[in-house]
């Protein structure tokens, strides 16, 4: 079983660091340890989404979300972290870096019996 959890977060609204975020984020340019951070930790699917500088990520995740990380790949991936720094800023600065959204509509309640 899954459940889905969609969160959102800002770049720095600057184009040409939005076009290095990308091409941070094209298949096969995400540093391996952090893919295997992810699909450790528990996500069993995961998309970013983007619009202007808005980003959303969509992710699927087991019901055992999140478990422990792997104390061995924790380096590689607060350094993917702080470079990433550079391109985002958070939707609230007292919040954490991505903002948990909360669903306020599902069509599948809107015709439900």
């Amino acid at each position: 079983m899954t459940y889905r959890i969609v969160s959102a977060l800002d770049l720095v609204d600057d184009a040409d660091l939005i076009a290095a975020y990308r091409e941070r984020h094209a298949p096969g340019a995400v540093w391996p340890e952090v893919v295997r951070d992810i699909v450790q930790r528990g996500y069993r699917e995961m998309e970013i989404w983007q619009v202007a500088d808005r980003l959303v990520m969509i992710a699927e995740v087991e019901d055992d979300f999140p478990r422990a990380a792997d104390p061995a790949l924790q380096p590689v991936v607060a350094s993917w972290e702080t470079a990433m720094d550079v391109y985002q800023k958070p939707i609230d600065a007292t919040g954490p870096k991505w903002a948990v959204m909360e669903r306020i509509f599902s069509l599948a309640d809107q015709t439900a019996g």
